[in-house]
């Protein structure tokens, strides 16, 4: 099983139920893999350290055939490998809110996303990160308005 980092493996940020009944191909090219390594040790290893328990990943690396499949956006950054959603729902001892502002408040990324939930907890949280140094620190809070998706650009 090969490590992109000390605990993230890359089965865990490849696995797809979606892909997996549909028979896609979700392996990540030479480029792609590279973009996952770097995410998982300047972004998902410090957290993971930081609080020193299981984090789940929701939603990993994407083919571009598998997030065309879950309609996912065409210039998402899960698709090159510079994504991932974090779900501390999945193993607990954590929330999502306390990941979110470890990350807004200590860690160098593109994007940081509120996904959903309450003013007070998000379903999950998406985070992304640009292994050229171009990360623009973005925080933004995602809702749902009129049946879409909304972002709302937080301070």
């Amino acid at each position: 099983m090969e490590k992109l980092s000390s605990n993230l493996s890359l089965k865990e940020v490849i696995k797809s139920n979606t892909a997996k009944r549909k028979g896609i191909d979700n392996s990540p090219n030479s480029e792609h893999l590279g973009n996952l390594k770097v995410l998982a040790i300047r972004v998902f290893q410090p957290i993971r350290e930081h609080f020193g328990t299981p984090i789940g990943i929701s939603s990993g690396y994407r083919s571009e055939a598998l997030n065309k499949a879950i309609g996912g956006s065409k210039t998402s950054q899960h698709s090159r490998g510079q994504a991932l959603d974090l779900d501390a729902d999945i193993y607990g001892g954590l929330t999502n809110f306390d990941i979110f502002f470890f990350i807004k408040n200590t860690l160098d990324f593109d994007q940081l996303i509120w996904e959903f939930g309450t003013d007070e907890e998000p379903n999950w949280v998406h985070v992304s990160f640009r292994a050229d140094g171009k990360n623009r620190k973005s925080v933004l809070k995602a809702i749902r308005s009129n049946g879409r998706t909304k972002y709302l650009k937080i301070q």
